[in-house]
């Protein structure tokens, strides 16, 4: 299934706060350690190549779950946290934002010459990915992002993203080398979104004449190309409301890890001594890395797992991030010593989840989730980037109980 296309986000400034970064790249670096060992590297490069899925694993790793700085924070903890053990791994990152960008073609070379891949065609795909985004689609967006992530195996995908110079968004661009047929004839499959006026399109099928002596193109049914393209636009305001989540999918985790004594799930018995707080976290991390293209529809539901340092939906609860980040090293370090349990259990605990959902209907107010977890925040280190979370900075209201079913 091809897995690419484009994401519009609200234009968000200012700096990830050094607490959270160091975490983002902890987990994230361990969320796509563990894809590789489960699904490969190609998995790993169609996860990137996915805006719904990217969107969702930015909002695990704590950030503000609508934002455009997902898409410069996430890429940047990801190389961080990657390209020290890439050799091993298998994945390199290379560019990203602003200057760093125009190192893409340096960076390309050195890992050309460790793996005997060929860097210049390396280096033109980088490039012709940058300039049909920046110069052949003129749509009013700069780009000022550009992440080519490459596999050992010469497999790539890109994330880069522009910026619009009047309507304060910025849009994403997302590329997978697996699925493209053509550098300069539809390569997203199609772009779509609100009418900003008339635009440049040179990818368009129709501007074939014009390109003609340009590049020899490679032709495919435009029909066919278009059924997997993928495109999120995400709303202006900063709150997560009942509109932006699945119901039925974020009721039965909380009911799962809430609720239902752990001591019913067999598979579950290695997570003994982990609160529900911290497996509501795991759970949505488990989805992250196990969960079906088709679940990340909703990116706002997996800001239930950390938060975000805005305190949208509530603010990053440290403890619990913490724990999370342990359990999945822990998992990591055993798997490569040979007792891949503890990691399988995260996948058994996506799967409770699943078998959950089957039956529950929900009967809740995502405001009341989010109300308590603000009420409780405190007691679970709880910060954002204003400062800590204090106790009782939201009274209390009478009938507040919360019933999932």
């Amino acid at each position: 299934m091809k897995r690419s296309g484009t994401a519009d986000l609200p234009l968000h400034y200012g700096k990830v706060p050094p607490w959270l970064y160091e975490r983002m790249t902890l987990l994230g670096g361990s969320i796509v350690e563990c894809i590789l060992m489960d699904y490969g590297k190609k998995e790993v490069l169609r996860r990137l190549a996915d805006p719904f899925w990217f969107q969702s694993f930015g909002a695990v790793l704590g950030m503000d779950w609508h934002s455009s700085g997902i898409t410069t924070s996430v890429m940047g903890a990801l190389k961080r946290a990657i390209n020290p053990h890439a050799a091993a791994l298998g994945i390199y990152i290379c560019g990203g934002k602003g200057k760093f960008s125009r190192d893409t073609p340096a960076e390309l070379l050195h890992i050309a010459d460790k793996t005997g891949l060929d860097g210049h065609t390396l280096i033109r795909a980088s490039k012709l990915a940058a300039k049909v985004d920046n110069t052949a689609i003129q749509d009013g967006y700069q780009l000022y992002l550009h992440n080519f992530v490459l596999s050992d195996d010469g497999d790539w995908a890109v994330v880069q993203q522009g910026m619009h110079g009047h309507d304060g968004t910025a849009r994403r661009y997302h590329w997978l080398s697996e699925s493209m047929t053509s550098f300069i004839e539809e390569p997203h499959t199609g772009i779509s979104g609100l009418s900003q006026g008339r635009i440049l399109n040179l990818t368009a099928s129709e501007a074939a004449a014009n390109r003609a002596g340009i590049l020899d193109i490679a032709r495919q049914d435009p029909a066919e190309i278009i059924k997997g393209f993928t495109r999120l636009i995400m709303p202006s305001y900063h709150d997560v409301r009942s509109s932006d989540v699945d119901l039925k999918r974020l009721g039965a985790l909380l009911y799962v890890t809430r609720e239902a004594p752990i001591d019913r799930f067999e598979d579950l018995l290695l997570l003994r001594g982990v609160g529900p707080r911290t497996l509501q976290s795991l759970a949505l991390v488990s989805e992250v890395i196990h969960g079906a293209p088709a679940r990340f529809a909703d990116p706002a539901r997996f800001s239930f797992a950390h938060g975000g340092k805005d305190g949208h939906p509530f603010p990053v609860p440290i403890n619990v991030y913490d724990q999370s980040i342990e359990l999945l090293k822990k998992g990591i370090e055993q798997s490569k010593l040979g007792n891949a349990e503890k990691r399988r259990t995260l996948n058994k605990l996506h799967q409770t989840v699943l078998r959950a959902e089957q039956h529950f209907t929900p009967q809740f107010d995502v405001q009341q989730v989010i109300e308590q977890e603000r009420r409780d925040s405190w007691k679970y280190g709880g910060k954002t980037v204003m400062g800590d979370a204090k106790k009782d900075l939201i009274p209390i209201k009478s009938g507040t109980q919360l019933t999932l079913f």
